[in-house]
């Protein structure tokens, strides 16, 4: 006991170590310690990469770490990086690499820790590669091990991808890291047995394991790993890779281990009385992060963000919070998912929604083919803005009220509900009271009749585009359209006289800017409504008027 304390002390320098009795021995490093040395990673990271970029070191691990230890960072941090992010999808195309598609797995995990979704990154759906078996799993076991982690980090549905030779499953990607375990229980780069197991990629592959291992194979396969690794621990705690002691071995492990939910205390990984956490931590330099090697000199900056994000690991599992990939619990950047700030003209009081449910979908789009409005539900299901009547059920093909309308307006634009009610058939304490007064007391809505408002007759779809019209007028938007203008957008369409009077200007400024469908050959003004398309209704009306 003496020889740790001493050897922990004298590593540390100025952060203090708390050792107990022998039973206590393995609690050698406080949370106190703990969380003093994730908040002093994080500040050297955040000096040392002031403007992290795509890319694998100085990038997508710099901002894992820092986001998901929480360290407070300036919010122009990461919007400046998820812009950078944007530019950066977009002079490619949407297309990271021909070959490595750790590319974008690796992109799909950071933007997750930022409660960013993959699937619309300057318009290109980053997940849809993944899709692809055969290019996925070309570069060997990186590529399936990380398809997972990514995939499963905001529980994305498996991306459909028709340019795929064989389109990927979740269970297609299991079996591939299952087939290449080495009969010694491990996993290396070669799958050479001869070459023995390497802890990094062990490490990893029990990490995109974890969630599967009501699996017997897959239980079997982790069990036989942890077996595996606990005899390649050394007796200071750590590992080896190549013969060398290394401080990203023993993150990875210390990951797995946490996303297995298995403690660091476990007897199969503590030797001598030392935790891979108190191994990990020979590695830290007080104000300089971590280095790579045993014997090294000065920090590594691969090492640190590592070293970082495996101390958030640790935390996490302590406080009973998500583990490292499981990032549901991600905030949103403040302002909005893809930092949408509207137009000049907007009126003040239109604001731009965050995500506050990364991730929402609903099994009555997303199952078979999925719903050809899907994405348009699951932006604004993601902001609030609308909901299921369970938490898997929408009902994309249901009618819509006036009133629940009025209400999805009013918070598709983040007005703060609560104007007085001028009308005599909605009850003061009906729930949608407050945002039929709202809706009224900016111009969006208007009454039946001069006393009513008619709250639950299903509206129709030329009452709507009367609605979203005025709701772009507040945007910012230019609604106006000369008579002539009007007429000729709405020839198009064969049924274009039965649409109201009243309603025509709506309608054709609508269809001009695609919040409409004006492919089809009818309006058909008078027609109900339904769920799916007020969704994709208002998704374009938001996309329109940048506030997405």
């Amino acid at each position: 006991m003496t020889r740790i304390k001493t050897r922990m002390l004298s590593l540390l320098l100025a952060l203090a170590l708390v050792l107990g009795t022998p039973a206590a021995a393995l609690a050698a490093v406080t949370e106190e310690t703990l969380a003093d040395t994730i908040a002093d990673t994080a500040r050297f990271l955040y000096q040392t990469v002031p403007a992290p970029q795509v890319g694998s070191v100085g990038g997508e691990w710099t901002v894992l770490g820092l986001a998901r230890s929480g360290y407070d960072l300036p919010e122009e941090y990461y919007r400046d990086y998820y812009a950078g992010v944007e530019d950066y999808v977009r002079e490619r195309g949407g297309v990271l690499h021909d070959k490595k598609y750790t590319e974008y797995s690796r992109l799909i995990v950071a933007l997750a820790a930022l409660g960013k979704d993959a699937r619309d990154v300057a318009g290109y759906d980053l997940t849809k590669p993944l899709g692809d078996y055969g290019k996925t799993v070309w570069q060997g076991i990186n590529g399936p091990i990380w398809a997972l982690i990514a995939l499963d980090c905001r529980d994305y549905p498996m991306p459909e991808n028709p340019e795929a030779g064989t389109q990927a499953t979740r269970q297609m990607y299991l079996e591939d890291i299952l087939a290449r375990q080495l009969p010694g229980g491990g996993w290396n780069l070669t799958g050479k047995s001869s070459a023995g197991p390497d802890p990094d990629v062990t490490g990893m592959a029990l990490q995109a394991l974890a969630k599967y291992q009501d699996q017997p194979a897959v239980k079997e396969a982790v069990d036989k790993a942890l077996a595996c690794m606990s005899q390649a621990q050394s007796g200071d705690g750590g590992f080896t890779c190549g013969g060398v002691s290394n401080s990203e071995s023993v993150v990875q492990m210390m990951v797995a281990l946490c996303e297995l939910g298995i403690s660091l205390e476990d007897p199969r990984f503590v030797k001598n009385g030392n935790t891979l956490l108190d191994n990990l931590m020979t590695y830290y330099q007080p104000g300089s992060g971590f280095r790579h090697t045993d014997g090294g000199e000065g920090s590594d900056l691969m090492a640190t963000e590592q070293g970082l994000y495996g101390l958030a690991a640790v935390q996490r599992a302590i406080r009973g919070e998500n583990s490292l990939y499981r990032m549901d619990d991600a905030p949103a950047l403040a302002g909005g998912e893809a930092a949408g700030t509207g137009l000049a003209g907007k009126h003040p009081d239109v604001q731009a929604q965050p995500v506050i449910l990364p991730g929402k979908t609903f099994s009555d789009i997303s199952d078979g083919g999925g719903h050809p409005d899907r994405e348009a539900i699951e932006a604004l299901a993601s902001r609030g803005i609308l909901a299921g009547y369970t938490d898997q059920v929408f009902g994309p093909d249901d009618t819509v009220t006036r009133a629940q309308f009025a209400a999805l307006v009013v918070r598709a634009l983040g007005l703060s509900p609560g104007a007085d009610n001028r009308f005599e058939d909605v009850e003061d304490s009906a729930w949608y009271a407050p945002a039929v007064g709202t809706a009224y007391a900016y111009g969006i809505v208007g009454g039946t009749s001069a006393t009513t408002f008619s709250p639950n007759a299903t509206i129709t779809r030329q009452e709507a585009a009367v609605m979203v019209t005025r709701a772009a007028e507040l945007c910012g938007m230019d609604t106006g359209m000369d008579a002539g203008a009007v007429r000729d957008v709405l020839a198009q369409f064969s049924d274009y006289v039965t649409v109201a009077p009243w309603a025509r200007p709506g309608a054709a400024f609508c269809c001009r800017w695609g919040i409409l469908d004006d492919s089809v050959l009818e309006l058909q003004p008078q027609e109900a409504v339904k769920r799916c398309e007020v969704a994709r209704m208002l998704f374009r009306l938001l996309d329109k008027a940048e506030l997405l």
